[in-house]
């Protein structure tokens, strides 16, 4: 049986490394993509190659921030059926404090770049049966979050590229989906006082915050063949606290 190639953009974050332990499960190779934290990817490729010998996982460094990250990633990828974005960083500040640089950065790297590297991979997607594309989103993409005004934004749009291309390559058999975590217990994070997780994780209905396994569970599943049908959705993983 012929190898299935999945590219995780920010494998060295908590979620984008939860996706991927998920995905090379589920029988993925990975080209396994970070911006700085190569020690953090090495460690991972150690545990997956060991764990998953009959399997390929292939490192690519590439700073999102810069235009020239874009050909560095086309480059170094061959087959490919499945992307999943899990990049970037939020920023908690208020809008009056925000420099257009910081504006500019984040909609660089949730939302310029991925979309201008969907669409250069795009013809190694539709080589394929069935692939897909699925974007780690976030609830303030759909509700807006106070003092993340830009954060929200550059989701917001995330969103709404996911909801249109989705409709511009159904006919190619490319899925194009989102997954729109709340609150999950990572180091993006780790700015809240104990004081507002208390009041965070009162107002989530099912009495926990998320881990980043949970979110993985569910790219997995798009992934899947099982998910042949779901496309330009936004999947929403909060336990309840935006429905």
């Amino acid at each position: 049986m012929a190898k299935k190639f999945a590219l995780v953009v920010g494998a060295s974050g908590e979620i984008g490394i939860a996706t991927s332990l998920s995905m090379a499960e589920a029988g993925w190779s990975l080209y396994l993509h970070f911006a700085s934290n190569k020690e953090k990817v090495d460690e991972l490729i150690v545990a997956l190659d060991l764990a998953y010998p009959q399997q390929e996982f292939i490192p690519i460094q590439a700073d999102l921030l810069d235009t020239r990250a874009i050909e560095v990633i086309v480059n170094s990828i061959y087959s490919l059926q499945s992307i999943v974005f899990a990049q970037g960083q939020s920023l908690y500040k208020g809008i009056e404090e925000t420099s257009l640089e910081e504006i500019r950065h984040l909609f660089q790297v949730h939302v310029e770049h991925p979309m201008f590297l969907a669409g250069r991979l795009a013809s190694k997607l539709r080589k394929h049966e069935h692939s897909s594309i699925i974007f780690i989103g976030s609830i303030w993409g759909e509700t807006g979050a106070s003092y993340e005004a830009a954060y929200s934004a550059a989701k917001g749009a995330q969103h709404a590229f996911v909801k249109a291309y989705a409709k511009e390559v159904a006919m190619q058999k490319t899925n194009v989906n989102v997954v729109a975590p709340g609150f999950i217990d990572t180091k993006m994070n780790a700015h809240l006082d104990d004081e507002s997780r208390e009041f965070i994780l009162e107002e989530i209905p099912a009495g926990i915050f998320g881990k980043p396994q949970d979110v993985a569970n569910v790219v997995v599943f798009l992934a899947s063949e099982h998910a042949y049908y779901i496309t330009g959705q936004v999947i929403r993983v909060n336990g309840g606290w935006y429905i």
